[in-house]
């Protein structure tokens, strides 16, 4: 769209610029030489065309100069990011996490990694970094865009409880290693991570009991916990916590907030289980007992087709 508006203005510029040129020296002449303007145009014809197409590709040219017109080369493969402009959401450690691994990598920051993919479809970065599955996610419902098969880190992501409540702990490895065995877990990833398209819907699960488990989480890392249209959290950790709720025979009570506020809640108890795409590190094994690893993704870079 930015380039057929360019090539409008500087279509219009040219035939402005050319107007000043032939009408100017026209206008000198017709005070001393009458008619002879009319048949000196009529034989300029030809001369004037080729004017009018020079001018033109010289606007033209001035306007690409312009920042958003920059032409980026198509992305297929890891080698190719050295020295490319990334687009990652402000507040996070992608782009440390790039710098690390990427030589000559350069930043622009957004507010979200939804904003993020879409400067790179507009092409004002080469490609956005950010957690896999959340690229993944959005790329199977944004035309034009894809993940690159080769990750840029890899991690694991797990839930976590506190430091004393292995039972819990060994409730949640017990259900993803159930369903793995089953073969629960993939038609599970199948329905959260589509390859095109938006999630598949929250399978109903019923939890009840005397007893609740407050599950904390941050609404915000499509597909593993968001608020869909209904206005519910759902997502795969949302039914991952809900079959170990069903498992304990507890009622799920989900608890919404920001993403650093997740570990100090559960610190404090105002929770009793955490999840939403949390990397399992070392400083943060420190201060929680992460389940076993039930996702392995990183940070990935989202590129245009």
């Amino acid at each position: 769209m930015r380039r057929k508006r360019n090539v409008l203005a500087a279509r219009r510029l040219a035939d402005c610029a050319l107007n000043g040129i032939v009408y100017g020296g026209f206008s000198r002449q017709m005070t001393g030489a009458g008619m002879k303007v009319v048949r000196e145009r009529k034989s300029s014809g030809k001369r004037v065309s080729i004017v009018r197409n020079i001018t033109f590709v010289m606007v033209l040219v001035a306007l690409c100069l312009v920042p958003g017109c920059k032409q980026r080369a198509k992305i297929v493969n890891y080698a190719q990011l050295a020295g490319k402009e990334f687009a990652v959401p402000t507040g996070t450690i992608a782009d440390k996490l790039v710098a690390d691994k990427i030589r000559g990598a350069k930043f622009q920051y957004f507010n979200s990694a939804l904003d993020a993919a879409m400067a790179v479809k507009a092409g004002k970065a080469d490609a956005a970094a950010y957690d896999e599955p959340i690229l993944r996610n959005i790329a199977a419902k944004t035309s034009g865009l894809r993940v690159l098969p080769e990750p840029i880190t890899t991690d694991q992501y797990g839930f976590a409880v506190r430091l004393d409540d292995r039972q819990l702990k060994t409730a949640i490895d017990d259900v993803v290693g159930e369903m793995r065995t089953k073969g629960k877990y993939d038609e599970m990833l199948d329905r959260w991570l589509p390859r095109q398209g938006p999630p598949a819907a929250m399978p109903a699960i019923e939890t009840s009991g005397s007893e609740v488990l407050r599950f904390g989480t941050s609404a915000v890392t499509e597909p593993f916990s968001f608020v869909d249209g209904s206005t519910h959290v759902v997502g795969m950790d949302i039914e991952i916590a809900s079959l170990v709720a069903q498992r304990l025979h507890k009622r799920i009570e989900v608890v919404n907030m920001e993403f650093g506020s997740l570990i100090p809640a559960l610190a404090s108890g105002k929770v009793d289980m955490i999840g939403a795409c949390i990397t399992i590190t070392e400083e943060r094994a420190k201060k929680v007992l992460f389940s076993a690893p039930y996702y392995t993704g990183g940070i990935s870079a989202l590129v245009r087709e």
